[in-house]
């Protein structure tokens, strides 16, 4: 007579977090073979919901499917031939824009010991570092860049998620043990997931055509790059803005001076006001967002095991770990903790 062997809280938590981490590392290792994988699943997550709008117009499902994937690489053609080349030069211009900035830093460390403030250029160079920052947008930028080697792989796993996409609740459906509710669930998730990526595609869409059209005005070289790196890390709510305008503004202080520079800043908090705390929350609704540490923790993690996309992605990454966390009754709590501040009636 065999006997039940119980496991104690303590030896399943153990177990649960030892799992874990060799999840991560194991993803951590696959990043290169991941990162177009899930770039791919992004681009057919917001490109799901026209393709099944033309459907339910009537439209065949070839020819829906063909119009939706030749938008897609349209845009993917325009985003190689405008932001490649700025990546490039941006780059290559790197190493003089970063003697630039450490003049101006060492002329303002030079006027505040003038004003009796003594900073050491050593200390100074720890503690802040824009030249470095510079650098490390060019670094991101040129590893996004990077990805458009990979567009054809994208583009074809793209299409097979879509061609997947229609059939894959019939298949759902037929494993599951309760049907209706199963399908209920994931329903709930795919419309939650599909709304969500909906309104900040749009928003971030619009914040990077309105950063680019305000620098273009003020005169900052590379628009369209910053204008895609605001549309990019828009995705990241409450700290993507302010990374997003940090070598910006460095290259309009470099090339325009104080005043250009602060004119780029007023035109960034604007935008970022309006479209992020106006127009966003009110067709984005409550219960979709994340606390502000958990973003930022998201941020780090995600960051850490795929690289710079990770960094890009992470935000709807962990919206879609949230969303099917609480798509159960037995995990909700933790989506719980993963939302944002709970008001009090």
């Amino acid at each position: 007579m065999q006997q039940g062997h119980s496991i104690s809280p303590g030896s399943r938590i153990l177990i649960t977090l030892a799992a874990f981490v060799v999840l991560v590392a194991g993803v951590r290792e696959a990043r290169e073979l991941l990162v177009p994988f899930l770039l791919s699943a992004f681009i057919a997550i917001v490109a799901a919901p026209p393709l099944f709008f033309l459907q339910r117009k009537k439209i065949p499902f070839a020819i829906a499917l063909s119009l939706v994937i030749g938008v897609v690489v349209v845009a993917a053609i325009l985003f190689g031939a405008l932001v490649g080349n700025s990546i490039d030069d941006f780059s290559a211009q790197l190493p003089f824009y970063q003697e630039r900035l450490n003049g101006q830093t060492a002329a303002l460390l030079a006027w505040l010991a003038e004003m009796g403030i003594s900073i050491p250029q050593q200390t100074a160079s720890k503690l802040m570092d824009p030249a470095k920052a510079m650098q490390m947008a060019a670094v991101g930028l040129s590893s996004l860049g990077g990805l458009l080697t990979n567009t054809f792989l994208i583009l074809l796993t793209v299409i097979f998620i879509l061609l997947e996409a229609s059939g894959f609740p019939a298949k759902l459906n037929s494993i599951l043990q309760n049907p209706d509710s199963g399908m209920q669930r994931f329903q709930s998730f795919l419309d939650n997931i599909n709304h969500y990526m909906a309104i900040k595609t749009a928003t971030s869409a619009l914040t990077g055509i309105l950063v680019f059209i305000w620098l273009w005005v003020v005169g900052v070289d590379y628009p369209v790059l910053w204008g895609t790196l605001a549309f990019m890390l828009n995705f990241v709510p409450n700290i993507g803005s302010i990374i997003a305008s940090v070598p910006a503004l460095l290259l309009a202080l470099v090339q325009l001076g104080t005043g250009g520079a602060l004119w780029s800043l007023i035109g960034y908090v604007v935008i970022n006001v309006v479209v992020g705390n106006l127009i966003e929350p009110r067709f984005m609704g409550r219960g979709l967002g994340i606390s502000t540490l958990v973003v930022f923790i998201s941020l780090v993690f995600w960051g850490w095991i795929l690289g710079p996309v990770g960094m890009f992605l992470s935000v709807p990454l962990t919206m879609m770990i949230k969303i099917s966390l609480d798509s159960s009754d037995e995990t909700r709590w933790i989506a719980t903790l993963l939302g944002p501040e709970v008001q009090e009636e």
